[in-house]
């Protein structure tokens, strides 16, 4: 179970993109963040201090030896949280609310998707599947998918100079009525 505050701190939309950013181009600048993410430099170093209070970011050196710029990385690459966890109503209420700002976030980026796909050459796919599972089955998918999808991206060369674009992917389980 994560704790609260890293739910909270990651569920913040500016500190979710900086989470994307950094899970995409590792190690990052503060005025690099600024420049990608349309922020300013104080907004962005405020963010990166909660989510360093929260364990998922990291201050790192700079690879030039520059002491004068701050540069961070991910501590960690994944969050898996239920609102169910939280015995205390207030946690309960604020993990639901980051499981909905989660959902948005990713239906934006499936909904950007689609508004490119006919321009785009790239293609996605769809998958779905309707099962019978007990709670435990259902977490035990959860974990199967977590490091099938760790082991599909540690497997990837980024330096065999093959042109990559970034690819989200993001899959549910969840009890339901048919």
């Amino acid at each position: 179970m994560e704790h609260i505050s890293v739910i909270t701190a990651i569920a913040h939309p500016l500190r979710r993109r900086m989470i994307d950013h950094l899970q995409l181009h590792g190690e990052t600048q503060v005025g690099t963040f600024a420049r990608v993410l349309d922020a300013q430099v104080g907004s962005v170093s405020h963010h990166l201090r909660m989510l360093e209070k929260a364990g998922v970011v990291e201050r790192v050196d700079a690879p030039d030896g520059d002491g004068r710029a701050s540069w961070w990385r991910l501590a960690r690459r994944s969050f898996t949280w239920s609102s169910n966890d939280y015995e205390s109503p207030a946690d309960a209420l604020l993990a639901r609310e980051a499981q909905r700002a989660n959902v948005r976030h990713q239906l934006d980026l499936l909904q950007r998707w689609y508004r490119v796909s006919p321009q785009s050459e790239a293609t996605g796919f769809s998958t779905d599947s309707l099962a019978w599972a007990t709670q435990e089955e259902l977490s035990d998918l959860q974990t199967r998918l977590n490091a099938m999808v760790d082991e599909w991206r540690r497997g990837i060369d980024r330096e065999d100079g093959q042109d990559r674009m970034p690819v989200f992917f993001f899959a549910h389980g969840f009890p339901t009525e048919v």
